[in-house]
């Protein structure tokens, strides 16, 4: 399913606010985490039984994930965040979203109250389209055999999507967290069906870029998987152009850091981005976090790895972005 570059829609954070207009059609279920290749081919599926049916369709999906909710003290692990999902949703045919908010009163529902309130009441389910594994209701009691009898008795019809697979190997946002966590952005990206982002706004740091030459936005990584540390050839969007860059994820060693930072340099930019929001394509890898013995040899490595990442991004034209 290829994207159709849409614009914002309308999204909303409980069953009980959703509109009459986005009532009585087709549900897509899952928590739709980097939106890859699997979820694409879910959401045709809905889209293709929303046309058929002559209905709206609205996706649902849960926030903060449930992961978040259960196991609070669990590391960063998002490939989306909210609104890039929200985003990629719109890209790929979804005319609406239900960003469930996930509570204690909504992890409570038992999953019969599920389908009662949240599909037939909440959303007038006409149909639902949902992935095999798909679990639902207090301590995950319901299943996909659960939603066909009640289908079934209460007249609404399911279709479960069996794994999505490339070789024998089924696309998963936990493969694609492996990818990453390994560096290996490309393989990442292919399971993703687009390229993996981290968005966030640009925060005051030490500046200490600045000094040597190379300054750098201090990019919040907030709630986003942290992928392997290094340096990375990537594109950031800027006031709505996309633009060749170099980024160093990690704790920055040479200068004893312990906190996480990820610093993006633009190549052949000069300008203010202090507060502005960047999305930053990671591009390919380029080496591991290392520690210099002194800011010369710093220096040299930062320009080694600028002139590298150069090479990198004219050998990968830039894509069609959103």
């Amino acid at each position: 399913m290829q994207p159709n570059r849409g614009n914002m829609i309308p999204t909303f954070d409980d069953w009980r606010s959703v509109p009459a207009e986005w009532k009585g059609g087709v549900v897509a279920l899952g928590n739709f985490d980097g939106v890859h290749r699997g979820h694409q081919a879910l959401l045709a599926q809905a889209a293709e039984r929303a046309a058929a049916l002559d209905v709206p369709m609205v996706a649902l999906t849960f926030e903060p994930h449930p992961r978040r909710f259960f196991v609070p003290d669990t590391g960063p692990f998002r490939l989306t965040l909210p609104a890039a999902k929200t985003r990629l949703l719109a890209e790929y045919g979804v005319p609406a979203v239900l960003a469930q908010r996930f509570d204690a009163a909504f992890a409570a529902l038992t999953a019969d109250a599920f389908i009662a309130d949240v599909l037939l009441k909440g959303l007038g389910v006409r149909h639902l389209v949902c992935g095999y594994d798909f679990t639902f209701g207090a301590r995950r009691s319901g299943n996909v055999e659960q939603l066909h009898a009640e289908g079934q008795a209460k007249g609404f019809g399911v279709t479960v999507l069996d794994p999505v697979m490339r070789e024998g190997e089924i696309y998963s946002s936990t493969r694609i967290r492996e990818a990453l966590r390994a560096g290996w952005v490309s393989e990442a990206a292919g399971l993703l069906g687009h390229g993996w982002e981290i968005e966030g706004s640009v925060e005051l740091g030490d500046q200490r870029g600045r000094t040597i030459g190379f300054p750098t936005a201090n990019v919040a990584l907030g709630e986003h998987l942290r992928p392997r540390f290094g340096v990375y050839a990537v594109r950031a969007l800027v006031d709505g152009k996309w633009r060749d860059a170099v980024a160093n994820l990690g704790k920055r060693p040479t200068f004893g850091k312990l906190q996480e930072n990820f610093e993006v340099h633009l190549l052949d930019f000069t300008g203010d981005l202090y507060g502005k929001v960047l999305r930053v394509e990671l591009i390919d890898f380029i080496r591991p976090e290392m520690k210099f013995a002194g800011l010369d040899q710093l220096k040299a490595q930062i320009a080694a790895d600028g002139a590298a990442a150069r090479t990198l991004l004219a050998d990968r034209p830039a894509t069609n972005h959103r």
